[in-house]
């Protein structure tokens, strides 16, 4: 993690992005197209994260968002093939608009600027970054959390252009793995989601941490709802939109099975491992006698070479004999293992460790997979809600507050679907408006907002919409009530813009008592 005093250097020193990246594509082989394009990407982000870092606060700064694109691209990224739209090179992508491939440090995606920052982000994840004792969690969560870090790093450039923020649902790779992200990002703050992401200390058990700093913030039950529902998900969203981890899970799944299986008959089971005992244990016996005969190892060396290709051909006996210890040490690992099954309390906890998995893995068979995974990210918001309305009760400065307010206008924008925002969705209405009267009220006290009207839903039909207004800074917000014959409007206004009037419903006929302020004029809704 960059030290606090070179972050305090990198804003006295302004640094040139640009020129940095000039230097590094100096030593790549790819073509001007493909310089310009990344080059150009470079440029929209450093324009735009400015109003980026106001409207989603606690983020990454500039400096630290720029740098990892940077050196992605010089670490990660050996060949950058763009593919013209109507070109013959379009089937090497298929039904795709990019691909990815890790190995040879290769991206090959079509001329779509936000597609390309995507592969960027994309080549330079590790593929798991959870323990592998979580089992089958150790991959579905690690997938979860990189596609949407991915979708976050495109959204700079997605969703700003330095005057203005729009999302465009359609855009965005997968909105429930978004949703998801942001929920985590906004619970546990975004260092500690970097950290775990680019997985900066190896030895660290980061779902641990996770699950520790959740209840330590959270309470322990809102904890083990919010691990119990992302773990689901993880898996849902696993098998409905990665394909090759799909496959891989459905093979687990019939071992998994196949062994359950087996354990309820326990006789037939403890027999049958100690038959493998025994097979493992003859076989290393003729390996170390092989081994420690010359004449054996070469009939071996030739017995082995015969049936291989000229390519997979071993090279030398002595290359042999480093094989076949290698391969006796992987025998003796497997015996042990065995000898674990054999030990009464392990069985245990051997069996459990199946059913668990076989939890998870039962999901692979949900038939209405959509429906399930729509179901369960709004028992998500549920806990979310609960979890952010404590979050906001521990702050007590205006600076905190107005980060909060910043924030949660933020999440009710989220797309919660092709159609509608997170704050639209009639499910978590009453939840939603819980926070938004909490928030508008806390603002109050802290003299960060006056009060419209001692009426407290009167001032909150008013101030309500500075939750779903899209000006960047909400600092600088004007409103203005009107009526128009028996109806009540309100516009929001940014500098000299205004957004159009919005009604307002539900506060009866008004009259000047009502209100603390002067009807048909802008006021300023920030102190």
């Amino acid at each position: 993690m960059q030290k606090k005093t070179d972050k305090f250097l990198d804003k006295l020193v302004k640094k040139d992005y640009n020129n940095e990246l000039e230097k590094v594509l100096e030593k790549k082989y790819f073509n001007e197209n493909t310089k310009s394009i990344l080059l150009s990407i470079l440029y929209k982000i450093e324009t735009a994260y400015q109003d980026y870092e106001m409207v989603k606060p606690n983020i990454q700064s500039k400096e630290e968002f720029m740098q990892t694109i940077i050196n992605s691209i010089q670490n990660n990224c050996n060949d950058i093939k763009i593919v013209k739209l109507n070109a013959k090179e379009r089937e090497m992508l298929g039904n795709k608009t990019f691909l990815v491939e890790k190995a040879k440090k290769r991206i090959i995606c079509y001329p779509i600027e936000r597609k390309l920052l995507y592969c960027i982000s994309k080549i330079d994840k590790k593929e798991s970054i959870v323990k592998e004792k979580y089992v089958i969690l150790h991959k579905t969560l690690s997938d979860l959390l990189n596609v949407g870090n991915n979708i976050d790093t495109v959204e700079p450039m997605r969703d700003f252009n330095g005057y203005s923020w729009t999302t465009l649902p359609r855009e965005i790779e997968s909105i429930c793995h978004n949703i998801v992200y942001q929920n985590i990002r906004m619970l546990v703050g975004h260092e500690f989601l970097e950290d775990w992401i680019k997985n900066r200390e190896y030895v660290i058990d980061y779902l641990e941490s996770f699950k520790n700093r959740l209840g330590k913030q959270y309470g322990e039950e809102q904890q083990q709802k919010l691990t119990e529902i992302l773990n689901k998900l993880s898996v849902l969203l696993a098998v409905r939109y990665n394909k090759k981890l799909k496959n891989e899970l459905q093979n687990e799944k019939k071992e998994i099975e196949t062994k359950l299986a087996k354990i309820e008959d326990n006789q037939e089971f403890i027999q049958e491992v100690s038959n493998e005992k025994r097979r493992l244990t003859k076989q290393i016996k003729q390996m170390d006698e092989t081994l420690n005969n010359r004449n054996m190892l070469q009939k071996e060396y030739e017995k082995r070479n015969q049936y291989l290709p000229v390519q997979e051909k071993i090279f030398s006996v002595r290359i042999l004999s480093q094989m076949m210890a290698k391969e006796r040490e992987e025998k003796i690992k497997k015996i042990e293992k065995l000898n674990i099954l054999l030990n009464p309390q392990k069985f245990v906890n051997y069996k459990k460790e199946l059913e668990e998995k076989e939890k998870y893995l039962k999901l692979l068979n949900k038939k209405e997979l959509e429906k399930e995974i729509g179901t369960d990210i709004l028992k998500l918001q549920k806990i979310f809600l609960l979890c952010y309305q404590t979050k906001i009760k521990k702050a007590d400065t205006k600076v905190e507050l107005m980060k909060l307010i910043y924030e949660f206008r933020y999440y009710c924008l989220i797309p919660f679907n092709d159609k509608k925002s997170i704050g639209q969705i009639e499910q978590i209405n009453t939840q939603m408006q819980k926070i938004q009267k909490l928030l508008i009220k806390k603002a109050q006290e802290l003299k960060l907002i006056d009060n419209f009207s001692d009426e407290e839903q009167i001032n909150y039909e008013i101030l309500k919409n500075i939750f779903y207004v899209r000006v960047i800074n909400l600092e600088d917000l004007y409103i203005k009530l009107m009526k128009e014959k028996d109806d009540y409007y309100i516009q929001l206004f940014d500098d000299s813009a205004f957004e159009e009037k919005i009604a307002i419903e539900g506060i009866g006929n008004l009259n000047k008592k009502d209100l603390s302020f002067k009807m048909n004029k802008k006021v300023k809704i920030f102190n």
